[in-house]
C-alpha cells in the first residue's frame, strides 16, 4: 500500500484517485475548489463518467478523501501525482497550474524528511518535467531531485466514457523517472495490475510517448476522413466499406476466442464529423506548436488539424446537396458531447456545425441525453431549441444530423417511422443502416 497524494480532482485526477484506492492505496486529491471537495466527499463525482460514482462512493471517506490542504496531503504521503489542467492557446500550453504545484509541492517537501517522489500525470510538452517542474520543485524545496527527492512522469491514457476501465485494465503503464529509485516507487502503484506491460523510461520520453500516442489516433481519424471526401468526389464509393476492407488487413485484427477481429484502435480509422474532446485537438496542436518553436516543420500534424478544420464544412456541403439554401429549414442536430458516454463538450464537432446552420438561417433543434446543460453554457443564447428527449428533438424536422454516436440514436429509425414528409438524415457517424429511414445520406457516400 502507498499513501498518494493527487493535486487535481478534475477528470484525470479523479479517476486516478478512485481507481488507485479500488487497487489498496490510500489516496487523497487536493482540490482548490471547496464546493468541488464537499461534493466530492459527499459522494457525488463532479463530471460524468460510467462507474465513477460507484467506485467514489465505496471508497471515499476510507481509502480516499478530498482536501483543500495541499501541504498536509504531501507530507503525509510518499508520492505525489500532478493532475493539472494544461490548456492550450493556440501558441503554447499554460503551464501556470503545474507551476503552481510544483512551488506549493515544493514547499511542502521542504517541511518533510522522508524520501518522497513527485510525478507528472497531466499531459506536458517533453522536458517539462525534468525543466520547468524540476527547477521549482528544487528551489521551493531547497532539495535535490534524484538525491533528496524522486521526480517523474507518468502519463495518463484514459479514454473519456470508458475511463475506470482504461485505468484498471491498462494495455501499458509507463513512467518515466530521473533515477532508478524514482521508479521503483512510481512502479509500486502498479504492481497489482497483471501482467501488463510496465515501459520505464526517463520523464521526457514518457512525456513524448503521450503525445505520440493520441497524434497517431488524430492521423488514423483525419485520414479516414481524407479517404472519405476522396469517395464522394469519385462517386459510387462507399468509404464505410472501404474501411471495412481496410479494417479486415491482418496488420489490424487480433484473435479472440479463436477468430480473427478487427483490433480496437480501428474504431479510429472510420469516417465521420472529425475529433474533439479534451486532448486530442489539444495534444496535436500543441506538439506541432512546440516543434515549431524547436524550428522542426511538423507538416504531417499541421495536415491533420487542416483536414480535421474543414470536418464541419463537408456536412454542411451534405446538407446543401438537398436543400440549397437552408433558411427556414428545421434541423436536429443529435449529440452535444465530443462522444458518447461523457458530458464532455469541449472541442465537440457539434459546435461550429450547428454556428454555421445559424449563420445560414436554419432553425435548430439539438439534443443529448446527458451534455444539454454544458452545451448550453458554450452556446448561450443562440436561438437554439435544446430539446429534453429524442421523440421531442426529431417532431417536425425537416433534417436530422447524427454528430455522437449515443446508442440511444439507434431508435431515430423506429421513431421517424411514418413521418410524413419524410425528414432526410444526415448520418455523421454511419451508425444506422441507410435502408431504415426513407431518406438518408452519410459521410463517406
Amino acid at each position: 500500500m502507498t499513501r498518494v497524494s493527487i493535486i487535481g480532482a478534475g477528470y484525470v485526477g479523479l479517476v486516478t484517485g478512485v481507481c488507485l484506492a479500488e487497487k489498496g492505496h490510500q489516496v487523497v486529491c487536493v482540490e482548490s475548489d471547496a464546493g468541488k471537495v464537499e461534493r466530492i466527499m459527499r459522494g457525488e463525482p463532479p463530471i460524468h463518467e460510467a462507474g465513477l460514482g460507484e467506485l467514489l462512493r465505496r471508497h471515499v471517506g476510507r481509502g480516499f478523501r478530498a482536501s483543500a490542504a495541499i501541504r498536509d496531503a504531501v507530507v503525509e504521503s510518499d508520492v505525489t501525482l500532478i493532475a493539472v489542467g494544461t490548456p492550450f492557446d493556440g501558441k503554447a500550453i499554460d503551464l501556470d497550474q503545474v507551476v503552481r504545484a510544483a512551488d506549493e509541492i515544493g514547499d511542502a517537501l521542504a517541511h518533510k524528511a522522508d524520501y518522497h517522489v513527485v510525478a507528472v500525470k497531466s499531459t506536458v510538452v517533453p522536458g517539462t518535467t525534468v525543466g520547468v517542474v524540476r527547477e521549482r520543485l528544487e528551489l521551493a524545496s531547497k532539495k535535490r531531485a534524484g538525491a533528496d527527492f524522486g521526480l517523474g512522469a507518468n502519463p495518463e491514457f484514459l479514454t473519456e466514457g470508458q475511463a475506470i476501465d482504461d485505468f484498471m485494465h491498462p494495455d501499458r503503464v509507463v513512467v518515466g523517472g530521473v533515477d532508478a529509485r524514482s521508479l521503483d516507487r512510481l512502479c509500486e502503484l502498479y504492481q497489482d495490475f497483471g501482467d501488463v506491460p510496465m515501459i520505464r523510461t526517463n520523464p521526457s520520453t514518457a512525456e513524448m510517448i503521450k503525445y505520440a500516442s493520441n497524434s497517431l489516433l488524430a492521423t488514423m481519424v483525419s485520414f479516414a476522413n481524407e479517404i472519405a471526401d476522396l469517395s464522394s468526389a469519385v462517386g459510387n464509393i462507399d468509404a464505410k466499406e472501404v474501411m471495412r476492407g481496410v479494417h479486415a488487413s491482418s496488420y489490424l485484427t487480433i484473435r479472440e476466442s479463436g477468430r480473427r477481429v478487427a483490433a480496437p484502435i480501428t474504431s479510429f480509422l472510420d469516417a465521420g464529423c472529425g475529433f474533439g474532446g479534451s486532448c486530442l485537438p489539444k495534444d496535436v496542436s500543441a506538439l506541432a506548436a512546440h516543434g515549431q518553436a524547436l524550428g522542426v516543420d511538423t507538416r504531417v500534424l499541421d495536415a491533420v488539424m487542416r483536414v480535421n478544420r474543414d470536418r464541419p464544412e463537408r456536412v454542411l456541403a451534405h446538407l446543401r446537396r438537398h436543400f440549397p439554401s437552408l433558411r427556414g429549414r428545421r434541423v436536429t442536430v443529435l449529440g452535444l458531447a465530443f462522444k458518447p458516454d461523457t458530458d464532455d463538450v469541449r472541442e465537440s464537432p457539434a459546435f461550429p456545425i450547428i454556428r454555421r446552420l445559424c449563420e445560414e438561417g436554419a432553425s435548430v433543434s439539438a439534443y443529448d441525453p446527458v451534455a444539454n446543460p454544458p452545451a448550453r453554457r458554450v452556446l448561450g443564447d443562440a436561438g437554439i431549441r435544446f430539446c429534453d428527449g429524442l421523440a421531442a428533438a426529431l417532431d417536425g424536422a425537416e433534417a436530422v444530423v447524427i454528430i455522437t454516436r449515443w446508442k440511444e440514436f439507434e431508435a431515430v429509425p423506429e421513431l421517424l417511422r411514418g413521418a410524413d414528409p419524410a425528414p432526410l438524415v444526415f448520418d455523421g457517424r454511419r451508425m444506422l443502416d441507410p435502408g431504415a429511414v426513407a431518406r438518408y445520406d452519410g459521410i463517406g457516400l
